[in-house]
């Protein structure tokens, strides 16, 4: 018999507070069904195992990142809406940081619900649209997502692991890589593809 109540949103969501608390890897399905009070079958009539739960994870951190980084940015362009961006997706993964690894793990997740998720694809859409304030087209936008992308997480990795040992704290640090960021965003270098060599 299923336990009244218990959804698929429900398992998702004691998996991710799991999640944030020992950390992705360590989740299991026995230990999201002690969470719920439930015994470890009841869990695969809403989800078909580990790997699906930890696609939901990650569907569901990615719209609740994406929620913070919109409401962040609104009404904001240029630098404002760099640092807005940034700072949102940072205290996110301070905040969630086992969802958060979901969201930059490469994982298989089932395609009816990565088409039906709002959150990857609203994800994309923020970022370019904030890289239009700095006038970039393709295929420099798709290059400076990479760059935005790989400082972000990056840094966060990097602080989450305390590899950021020197007296300087590393927020005074993270300032200074948005100002580069807006910086070399303003100034983006013609492309050299297609120059002769």
């Amino acid at each position: 018999m299923v336990r009244a109540g218990l959804t698929a949103d429900r398992v998702t969501r004691a998996g991710a507070e799991l999640a944030d608390e020992v950390g992705l890897d360590q989740v299991t399905m026995s230990q999201v069904a002690r969470r719920l009070g439930v015994k470890d079958a009841s869990l695969y009539t809403h989800v078909r195992g580990l790997d699906d739960l930890r696609g939901r994870i990650a569907l569901l951190a990615a719209d609740e990142k994406t929620i913070r980084i919109a409401e962040a940015t609104a009404g904001r362009s240029g630098r404002d809406a760099l640092v807005a961006f940034a700072n949102a997706w940072r205290e996110y993964a301070h905040a969630h940081p086992g969802r958060y690894t979901a969201t930059q793990t490469p994982m298989e997740i089932d395609p009816g619900l990565l088409a039906e998720a709002p959150g990857p694809r609203r994800a994309v859409e923020l970022t370019y649209g904030m890289l239009r304030g700095y006038g970039l087209a393709e295929p420099d936008a798709t290059d400076a997502v990479r760059l935005l992308r790989s400082t972000f997480h990056g840094f966060v990795a990097l602080e989450a692991a305390g590899g950021f040992a020197h007296r300087r704290s590393p927020e005074q640090s993270w300032v200074r890589a948005l100002d580069a960021l807006h910086t070399l965003l303003e100034h983006w270098p013609a492309s050299r593809e297609g120059a002769p060599s």
